[in-house]
């Protein structure tokens, strides 16, 4: 899919003493590895884990309070209208808290699935597909170095065209884009770095969103 806009984004609109208290509340909670398709927290083995250590290392911590979703969709809603996506969704998955420590980090992946949720998944989720994923940056510039966000845009005619998202580096920016937009989180090479993750769920693409 062709798009004006591959990212939407806003600067330092969290401000610092909620971005805090964001990480204050997820850190009082037990965290798990995060995990990719394929993998299930609970049951991974040794090799599993191995393995999957070589696409994505990194901590998470799921969250589903309120006053989240109520800090985070206003800039949803805003992006997908002002990017001129206006892609159907009604509903969002847990938000997830996620902590790259040093030399963490998430490898090229995209967060939408190849197929909607089914009747194994919750609800609210079923006949669904991500549509799109926002990134809240929570830490403070001086405390981490790396973990530097890219997209890589290969509709493009040359296949490839990898941009760093210098807008997600400030505490309490957000970026929002196509849950289908490959990107990647490069390792941590100095201190921690702490984020918050959510993605809105709507009906499967037909192409008129």
């Amino acid at each position: 899919m062709n798009l004006e806009n591959y990212y939407w984004y806003f600067k330092n609109v969290i401000p610092k003493p909620t971005c805090d208290k964001i990480i204050k509340y997820a850190l009082s909670k037990n965290e798990r590895i995060g995990v990719t398709g394929g993998f299930e927290e609970d049951k991974l083995t040794e090799q599993q884990e191995k393995d999957l250590k070589k696409q994505r290392d990194s901590n998470i911590v799921w969250l589903e309070d309120q006053w989240l979703y109520n800090l985070i969709t206003p800039f949803i809603h805003s992006a997908n209208k002002n990017s001129g996506w206006n892609f159907q969704w009604d509903w969002c998955e847990n938000v997830q808290f996620t902590k790259y420590k040093l030399n963490q980090f998430y490898g090229w992946h995209c967060d939408s699935w190849d197929k909607p949720y089914t009747e194994k998944d919750p609800k609210n989720f079923i006949g669904k597909v991500r549509k799109l994923s926002c990134i809240v940056a929570l830490s403070d510039t001086k405390e981490y170095e790396g973990g530097e966000v890219q997209f890589d845009f290969r509709n493009t005619p040359n296949g490839s065209n990898i941009i760093t998202c210098e807008e997600i580096k400030d505490q309490g920016s957000i970026i929002i884009f196509p849950s289908f937009v490959w990107h990647q989180v490069k390792p941590i090479t100095k201190g921690t770095r702490y984020s918050l993750v959510c993605w809105t769920l709507g009906k499967k693409f037909t192409w008129g969103f």
